[in-house]
């Protein structure tokens, strides 16, 4: 079985707002490296993907020149550098037929926004058919407030929550040093 690793919106965006502060995992851009330093070894295909929202006017409008990888983090010529523009790596890009073409069927998933884009992208891909491994320590998060209330929900919390409801149902859960055996 052919894998591929997805890094899903681990860019400049995030780091632009107010709340990069209280991120899960300030060194994402660290674990990341170690899964694209180990797919590449594997000749695993890394398929990196990007968040825009062209003429929103913030962090994520390709304009204002935030979209883009985080520092430290560098695709090689031939890997696939994708923007969407749903919460989902798959929706609004052509990440399935790609994986299709390089018989790919495991997928691990890495990035910013565990609960959100990174957990969509996973029950997504889960839905598709693909072995999904979702490396919780190669995600990151922020504090969430509850829309109503303002109680804010931590990101142990949040990094828990998303453990419980995709494990056994939509993905095995793992972390870096698992997968890398260091």
């Amino acid at each position: 079985m052919k894998r591929a690793l997805i890094v899903i919106d681990v860019q400049e965006s995030f780091r632009q707002r107010p709340n990069w502060a209280e991120v899960s995992n300030p060194d994402i851009a660290g674990k990341v490296n170690r899964l694209v330093d180990m797919s590449r070894d594997n000749g695993d295909l890394v398929v990196w993907v990007l968040h825009a929202e062209p003429g929103s006017g913030n962090v994520f409008d390709p304009a204002l020149g935030h979209v883009r990888l985080i520092d430290g983090l560098k695709p090689l010529d031939d890997e696939q550098i994708l923007t969407k523009t749903s919460h989902n790596a798959f929706t609004t890009t052509n990440l399935q037929q790609t994986l299709t073409q390089h018989g790919v069927r495991e997928l691990l998933i890495s990035g910013i926004r565990t609960e959100q884009c990174c957990e969509t992208t996973t029950r997504v891909g889960s839905d598709l058919g693909f072995d999904m491994t979702f490396v919780t320590d190669a995600t990151a998060t922020t504090p969430l407030p509850h829309w109503r209330t303002g109680k804010v929900l931590g990101v142990e919390e949040i990094i828990e929550r998303t453990e419980y409801v995709l494990a056994g149902r939509f993905a095995r859960i793992s972390d870096v040093s698992t997968l890398t055996g260091s």
